[in-house]
């Protein structure tokens, strides 16, 4: 295959029944599949691709290698009336994150609110997919999640919190969901990759060469910065430390500087990742007409304020909710790159290769 040849567009539907089929052909049962699969697919139907179909082939190879257990028996203990713990088995976070997310919820739906610490997990994909989970049920979600060592601390000079990301969504009546999924880094590690695969050069106050200076080379990338760049990053960095606190501190798993990186070498040791997940029941603190209402109006203002000019103001999860809308009917692109990967899949395990929709 051209490694070069134009993007396409596939299905929805045709991009979810690859993608558990290969996961299903390199070990995982058929829960693991099926939650992963429904996380890759949500995120690149909102535009995330970096958090989406572009992961399959690395977590094909953390299921052969051993890292991921693809048979996990998640055990899952509730602490207090409103809290809990979920073990993981070292099993794909895709899986432990909608468990997770479940847990909290039913938590939140019987006493108002539900927390859940998840230990002896993985990479989880995007962590608005678990806060979601939430919104779609009435609740108002909160996901958050280590990872390991990409972004500097302020002013100082080697990676020390991962990207550390926090998803909040919370529901609106007869709207998608309001939903804010973000790094706490400037940009996520996979936007220097992007960006240095179209030979772009990056946004200034992003990243950092491996003294700690900052650098719009791609090349040059040793580290990102915390949200706020070298001026102001002491806010990235503290609310990369909140998210450490919640994720791995609270699940009792290591800290994301300890962690074995995502990347390898070793696809053969579990990495043991910690998330943390919260659900409330808007009715558990004010009544739900009064809850509607007051979203609605805030959405509304929010909306409707003056914007620079050709521009528009849009609230978190706007711009996903338009990509979703577009993407479900023209198909999800795959780039030159995912298609030399996807077909190498399909040619491995003997799948039926995606089909171009235009």
């Amino acid at each position: 295959m051209n490694e070069h040849q134009p993007a396409f567009h596939v299905a929805v539907e045709d991009l979810e029944r690859f993608i558990d089929q290969a996961l299903q052909a390199a070990g995982a049962d058929m829960a693991s599949a099926e939650a992963t699969t429904r996380a890759l697919v949500t995120a690149s139907r909102m535009g995330t691709d970096s958090h989406g179909l572009r992961l399959l082939p690395h977590y094909v190879r953390a299921l052969e290698g051993g890292r991921i257990n693809g048979h996990p028996a998640l055990r899952f203990s509730q602490r207090l009336p409103a809290t809990g713990y979920l073990d993981a088995d070292d099993a794909l976070g895709h899986l432990a994150g909608y468990r997770a997310m479940a847990e909290a919820s039913e938590m939140a739906e019987a006493v108002g609110v539900g927390a859940v610490a998840v230990g002896k997990s993985s990479h989880f994909g995007a962590a608005g997919c678990y806060a979601l989970a939430a919104a779609e049920r009435g609740l108002i979600g909160l996901a958050v999640c280590n990872s390991d060592a990409f972004v500097l601390l302020h002013e100082g000079t080697v990676p020390f919190h991962g990207t550390n990301p926090i998803a909040f969504a919370a529901p609106v009546a007869g709207e998608r969901p309001y939903l804010l999924d973000m790094a706490t880094s400037s940009i996520p590690w996979n936007r220097v990759q992007q960006y240095g695969a179209i030979g772009r050069e990056l946004p200034d106050q992003v990243a950092a060469d491996g003294a700690g200076r900052v650098t719009r080379t791609p090349r040059e990338v040793a580290a990102l910065l915390p949200l706020g760049g070298s001026d102001f990053g002491f806010k990235g960095a503290g609310l990369g430390g909140m998210v450490e606190v919640l994720s791995s501190t609270l699940s009792g798993m290591l800290n994301g500087f300890r962690l074995l990186p995502m990347g390898g070498p070793d696809f053969a040791t579990p990495r043991g990742v910690g998330h943390f997940f919260l659900a409330m029941q808007p009715e558990a603190f004010v009544e739900s007409d009064a809850f509607a209402a007051g979203l609605r109006d805030y959405l509304a203002d929010l909306r409707a304020q003056p914007a620079q000019e050709g521009s528009e103001v849009l609230a978190p999860g706007d711009r996903e909710w338009r990509c979703l809308a577009c993407r479900d009917v023209e198909g999800i692109p795959l780039d030159s790159a995912n298609q030399v990967a996807y077909a190498a899949l399909a040619e491995r395990f003997g799948l039926r290769p995606l089909a171009p929709l235009r």
